[in-house]
């Protein structure tokens, strides 16, 4: 490997990982804020915080890395013509084509662990994460109820349990609030257990205990009740997903699929790493600038072209998914054209244009 090229890789890498460190700990936040609002909703139980954590950042890989490889190279592309560097390599005779194997040589990796996420990681840790929740909400804990804590249901409402079985399953001494249609209903009981209708549906069969169900106004039309057995809803399974759903098929069970919906999620991971390697290609002509120019216009721009491609494959896939692209048509329309766009502006940036010539 020549001097020229170890350098000019070295700049590369070194600003595609803090670029793509920045991109995730920025990306912790939003993932964090959901998990936990899944969590506090009852759909998901606290103990599975990290591993769901985990699983949802390789599945969204596909998104992250091209975006960092394309801003990480617009910086270091970028810092190259600041500090004049570009003029330098080009009076010696290294021009923007010189360029393409120090480039390659990130991109082409970089490029293959997005398509091994999107093709194969990506759809295994959404099944992984799936079958976790579904397997633990069998357990009451899951279930988002734990012994000593107010549990908020969807919908309004508190559950309180003081005790809770090594198993998950039997409960004791709880206390329920409810509000709905302008009432308030207060159901406690010595002990419970839960049970399932169906994949969604989860029950709480609560045992010797009071009610009382009055208004919200302030107004005296309460009753109260004693039972011996009372059935409580808790929130429906959201994460519950049917065994042929596209999302949780691996990639070769999509090929031989024939709805339309699998060919839209077979399209949706094949686009990543092609969208990948285009914008790589991309990001040379854009982030060309005179060596006193400010470097962040072209970033800005590199980064509106990423979010234009990434919306067109999320409107893509869904028009696909809804029957209002052929199937053949796939996300080609987009791919194809921005790859051959990629490839065309690259091998012209630099060129310089032909005068015209004079009319005789």
């Amino acid at each position: 490997m020549a001097k020229l090229d170890r350098y000019l890789l070295s700049d590369f890498i070194q600003s595609f990982l803090a670029t793509l460190t920045v991109l995730l700990v920025v990306s912790v936040g939003g993932v964090l804020v959901d998990i936990l609002g899944r969590i506090a909703d009852g759909r998901m139980p606290a103990g599975l915080l990290l591993s769901q954590l985990g699983l949802q950042f390789i599945a969204y890989l596909p998104i992250i890395l091209p975006l960092a490889l394309m801003l990480g190279l617009a910086l270091a592309i970028a810092r190259l013509y600041r500090d004049s560097e570009m003029a330098v390599l080009t009076a010696v005779g290294v021009g923007p084509r010189r360029l393409l194997k120090p480039i390659l040589m990130l991109v082409v990796p970089v490029v293959l662990v997005v398509g091994l996420c999107s093709l194969w990681l990506g759809p295994w840790a959404s099944r992984t994460a799936t079958a976790m929740v579904e397997s633990a909400s069998r357990s009451m804990v899951v279930a988002g109820l734990e012994p000593g804590q107010f549990t908020s249901l969807p919908g309004g409402g508190i559950v309180y349990l003081s005790s809770l079985s090594e198993n998950g399953t039997r409960m004791g001494k709880v206390f329920m609030q409810r509000q709905k249609d302008g009432r308030i209903d207060l159901v406690s009981a010595n002990e419970g257990s839960m049970f399932f209708e169906g994949e969604r549906q989860r029950f709480l069969r609560l045992e010797d205990g009071y009610r009382v169900e009055g208004p919200e106004n302030g107004a005296l039309d309460y009753r109260l009740m004693r039972y011996a057995s009372n059935e409580v809803g808790l929130p429906d399974r959201e994460d519950a997903r049917e065994q042929d759903d596209p999302e949780m098929l691996s990639t070769l069970q999509l090929l031989s699929d024939p709805r339309v919906e699998a060919k839209a999620q077979l399209h949706w991971r094949i686009t990543p790493p092609l969208l990948a390697l285009a914008f790589a290609l991309l990001t040379l002509p854009l982030a060309r600038s005179a060596p006193r120019q400010q470097r962040y216009g072209p970033i800005m721009l590199a980064f509106l072209a990423y979010l234009v491609g990434i919306n067109l494959m999320i409107v893509g896939t869904q028009w696909l998914a809804k029957g209002k692209l052929p199937a053949a048509a796939g996300l080609w329309w987009l791919t194809l054209p921005l790859l051959a766009l990629a490839l065309w502006l690259y091998f012209r940036d630099g060129r310089l244009a032909r005068r015209r010539r004079a009319a005789a």
